[in-house]
Formats: structure tokens, sequence, C-alpha cells
């Protein structure tokens, strides 16, 4: 491939450290209205967009939230810091899951956690959640350059002009097999979670 593996590197480096999440102590004391909490994502969430003119959330997306049970109705018009931190776990959870697998996987979340006092808030979840996924990036980080030195050492027997296309193609395919794999995983814990206990 044409980017050599340094720059690969600082490229991926350069990508994760835009990968933000939203901090419980960012959230303001006060509910917000919906105009507010659109804001407030597209403030704290706008460096994880692909195109600029995407959007993190509009009104219509958190008001399908709220009408298929993935996030609890706003009271009074207003918006909680528990409903910031569902949104964010929402925001993440769409891009690869269908909205009835995010509501087996939060249904259990807003009923045992969502306003509710307990040995453990809504916010503690959230922080441990975020630790945990923190300390996942430099492994992720390794095993994506892993990948690429292995694509770049795919193809060597092809024609020149064709190579520089098959080594990222290759790339793509390897990094989209480990997505795969790890949607099929996703997918059979949430089925398990569904299923009626017997």
């Amino acid at each position: 491939m044409t980017i050599d593996t340094k720059d690969m590197l600082n490229s991926i480096l350069a990508s994760i450290s835009r990968i933000d999440y939203i901090k419980p102590e960012e959230i303001p004391g006060i509910d917000l209205y919906m105009d507010q909490v659109t804001t407030f994502m597209e403030n704290h969430l706008s460096a994880s967009k692909r195109h600029t003119d995407d959007k993190i959330l509009t009104k219509t997306m958190i008001n399908n939230y709220a009408k298929n049970d993935l996030l609890p109705p706003p009271v009074k018009k207003k918006y909680t810091k528990e409903h910031l931190l569902m949104l964010t776990f929402i925001y993440y959870f769409k891009n690869i899951l269908s909205i009835n697998d995010i509501q087996v996987l939060l249904g259990p979340l807003t009923e045992k956690y969502f306003n509710k006092d307990g040995e453990l808030s809504l916010t503690d979840i959230y922080n441990e959640i975020m630790h945990l996924e923190i300390k996942q990036i430099d492994p992720l980080t390794k095993d994506i350059v892993r990948k690429y030195k292995m694509a770049c050492d795919s193809y060597e027997n092809a024609e020149e002009e064709n190579q520089d296309f098959l080594k990222k193609f290759a790339f793509i395919c390897m990094l989209s097999f480990d997505v795969y794999v790890k949607k099929q995983v996703i997918e059979k814990l949430i089925d398990d979670m569904a299923e009626p206990k017997k």
C-alpha cells in the first residue's frame, strides 16, 4: 500500500483519539428540553461523525427512541442526565444493532437503574462501561496495525498496478471479518438475554 506502516499507525491513533464519549460530569445539572439535548449531543459527539453534515441525533430520532421503548419518555418535555446517558448508549449501538436488539439490551438497564435508588446508579454503570472501553483502545490499535501489516504482505505476485487496491481490499476484508464475527457473538448474547428463563 502507498501508506507506510508508521503513517498508518498515526492515522489510526488520530482516528481513535477522535472517538469521544460524554462524561457524566459534562452533563448539565438541570433537565434539558429537546433542542438543548440535540445541541448538547452534537457538541460532544461531533468528532465521531463520518461527514460534517451528518446529524448525531435529531428530534425525530429521539421521539422514535421513546416511542419504541428504547428511551423512557421525558418528564414535562424535559430530559434528565440519565436520558442523556441512555441516548449515548443508543447512539453507539444503533450503528451495529437492530432496534429490537437495542430494546433487549437496554430494557433491563432502564427497568433496574433508570431513576432508581440502589447500590448502582445508571451513572455508575455508564462510567464503568466507558472505563472498560478506554482500556481497549491500545489492544485494538495494535490489532489494526497487525492486520494492516498482514495486508501489506499480501498479493506480492499480483500485477504492480493492482497491488495497492488488492492490499487495501484485503485490509478492509480483514477488518470487516472481525466486525462480522463480533456482531455474531453480540447477537447470540442478546438472543440468550431475550429468551425467557426456564
